[in-house]
């Protein structure tokens, strides 16, 4: 997430949720100061350095932990696409963007070929923290059948499967998905919440993870991106969001992170997107997202361990059946 020259404060209040052993379901309403974005003490700091700032960056809040938050490592190249995030949906799978399991930026580089094994990465906060105390072993990946390269953008999606399933504490807990025939529909200027450790100031990765406060912004079409060539055509398995109100954005590296939501009945959190394009980077950007919603058969489908076998035998099988009472 871009930081611009100013610097942010961990407030009290953060602080306090990130201790709550509910915080992945109650962080939203218990700490109604992040939905608006910066502090108080944050606004003062952004007012008296804003003849300084750059308008095109952007930032985020420091935060001590996101429960669910983990980090999907390659290389410590980010320009290669060498890390970026992921979320703990289950005791022993994370979801991310297809394109993480890959180094390199073209077509050549990632078509036909096979998807990586990443480490990963969970329950940490500063990026230092990423080491052998805390990386949890991989067994399979799963990336989308339909996922066709990194130069395209529908069906980004994956499933990584660890090998063990970890225990869940105050650092570690899934985010829920959306249930199934749920009418979670992207609202307009509805707020969700995404953390990521991508480019900050001096066009590096931040060293904390951080998190933002991002309105969904319609975008349906052709995706029409002032700066770069390569951009998705945006289709109904996807959305958007734009830059919160103190120009803030996602950025490189911030791939993968789950856009959280707060559902209004029950007041409880579930991610709603995966984010794919994370090269927004300025307030004349969106972000796009994988919606989840959309693809809930292929991932309960994965989790179950069905094989594209079992499937294209299930449905012969259900042909036959079907076909016998005619």
């Amino acid at each position: 997430m871009f930081l611009g020259l100013r610097t942010l404060q961990l407030c009290c209040c953060l602080l306090q949720c990130q201790r709550a052993p509910r915080f992945h379901q109650k962080y939203l309403n218990l700490c109604p100061k992040m939905k608006g974005g910066l502090t108080g003490l944050e606004r003062h700091e952004a007012h008296r350095t804003s003849a300084l700032r750059p308008k095109r960056m952007v930032g985020g809040l420091l935060t001590a932990s996101v429960p669910w938050q983990a980090m999907v490592y390659l290389s410590e190249n980010i320009l290669d696409g060498g890390f970026a995030g992921g979320a703990l949906i289950a005791e022993q799978w994370v979801l991310t963007a297809g394109r993480n399991l890959f180094v390199g930026k073209n077509q050549t580089q990632t078509r036909g070929k096979e998807p990586l094994i990443p480490k990963v990465y969970l329950g940490i906060s500063k990026r230092v923290h990423a080491n052998a105390s805390t990386e949890v072993s991989v067994e399979k990946v799963f990336l989308h059948p339909e996922f066709q390269n990194i130069s395209e953008w529908d069906n980004d999606l994956a499933l990584i499967k660890l090998k063990e399933p970890v225990k869940f504490n105050e650092s570690v807990m899934p985010i829920p998905l959306p249930e199934i025939g749920d009418n979670q529909e992207e609202k307009e200027e509805e707020k969700g919440i995404i953390a990521g450790w991508g480019w900050g100031k001096l066009f590096t990765p931040a060293p904390v993870l951080k998190f933002l406060s991002l309105p969904v912004r319609s975008c349906k079409g052709k995706y029409q991106s002032k700066v770069l060539a390569s951009t998705p055509n945006v289709d109904d398995k996807q959305f958007c969001t734009g830059p919160s109100k103190h120009q803030e954005n996602v950025c490189f590296g911030d791939a993968g992170g789950a856009l959280a939501f707060l559902k209004p009945n029950t007041k409880t959190v579930y991610a709603a997107g995966i984010l794919s394009f994370d090269k927004a980077c300025s307030v004349e950007e969106h972000a796009v997202y994988t919606k989840i919603s959309a693809y809930l058969p292929w991932i309960h489908s994965v989790m179950r361990g069905d094989s594209q076998e079992f499937l294209a035998k299930r449905a012969s099988l259900i042909s036959h059946m079907f076909s016998q009472q005619q």
